[in-house]
């Protein structure tokens, strides 16, 4: 196999803010495999909660390139065990695993959930992220991309009223993401407020390690509660399954679809609700988790619609929010 490794700087439409920061641009790896005449695209981004660079992930692959590319390559599963066994971070190892399962699909002419046995009959629709702002620049981001379902950044002093605010101008669904920046009587407090006001369900409220607070929430909270940072691998999801209603699951901090497949699966098994989440990321990284919308209950793959500007063609969106997958192969990504 061939590797390219490039680095990116996806700036955005409008600073976007949480919690715990915001930003203007994100700096993105894109990786690509290429064999028999097919290239494969991955994407991984850098994330300073995680103390991972675009930087850092070059060097790690950088680091097994000559064993990369005299890899006998057969499926995606059987290289993400080769590099996850030479010690690879899950951000490095979800950029190369994307590729291979860009590459795989391209190779067996067949978009990836074709080759998993799934159908695009059913599937959810995903939302569109609201970062934290003014409450009239955040109507007016509402207005700019009318949607059935808005995702709204919280972690202010207030969040209620924001959202009472942002109610008056859209009758779409509601879901709360406010990034651990809550407690768990303010969690229990805000619910049915929130929910009488359309809310779906509340993303990671608490902090990630406060498994007390989330076991008091599961019993107290009248709105559904969904693990993001809570459930980063898989080792994590049964743990999430007695303190929470559903996991996020993010590719870039699993480790890419390999995983994330596993992960579905558990979290199923454990009758919790699945939802598959994104950075602030490009065509490359949604397309491959629009692979995976027919195994979902919720999506969040808007990444790419954030940016000012996008470097690929893959699976896009319509006005009225429907998906529209490419006839290419694997996840069908082409680099612009």
């Amino acid at each position: 196999m061939q590797l390219e490794l490039k680095k990116y700087v996806l700036h955005l439409k409008h600073t976007f803010s949480i919690s715990r920061e915001s930003h203007d641009f994100q700096d993105s790896l894109i990786a690509a495999l290429s064999l028999d005449g097919h290239t494969g695209y991955g994407e991984a981004t850098a994330n300073p909660y995680y103390n991972v660079s675009v930087e850092s992930m070059i060097n790690e692959i950088e680091g097994i390139r000559q064993e990369l590319e005299t890899f006998d390559f057969s499926t995606p599963q059987q290289l993400h065990a080769f590099l996850t066994q030479n010690g690879l971070s899950n951000f490095a190892v979800c950029a190369l695993d994307l590729a291979a399962h860009d590459l795989y699909g391209k190779l067996n002419g067949k978009p990836l959930y074709q080759i998993w046995n799934t159908s695009l009959d059913h599937y959810p629709t995903t939302n569109y992220t609201i970062g934290i702002d003014s409450i009239d620049k955040m109507v007016a981001k509402m207005n700019e991309t009318p949607w059935p379902i808005y995702k709204i950044k919280l972690g202010t002093d207030n969040d209620v009223a924001i959202v009472r605010a942002l109610r008056e101008h859209t009758d779409a669904i509601f879901r709360i993401d406010a990034n651990c920046a809550w407690s768990a009587e303010e969690t229990i407090a805000n619910a049915p407020v929130l929910k009488d006001l359309g809310v779906e369900f509340l993303e990671q409220p608490l902090k990630a390690d406060n498994w007390d607070g989330m076991e008091q929430v599961m019993h107290q909270s009248v709105l559904p509660i969904i693990a993001d940072e809570s459930c980063i691998v898989e080792s994590d999801v049964e743990k999430c399954g007695l303190h929470f209603n559903g996991i996020n699951i993010k590719l870039t901090k699993c480790g890419g679809l390999t995983p994330a497949l596993r992960m579905i699966q558990k979290a199923k098994s454990l009758g919790l609700k699945v939802m598959v989440g994104c950075m602030t990321e490009s065509s490359v990284g949604i397309s491959a988790i629009a692979q995976l919308l027919p195994q979902l209950d919720y999506v969040d793959m808007d990444g790419a619609m954030l940016l000012r500007e996008d470097i690929a063609d893959g699976v896009s969106f319509s006005a009225n929010a429907d998906t529209i997958f490419p006839s290419l192969g694997g996840s069908g990504i082409q680099l612009r």
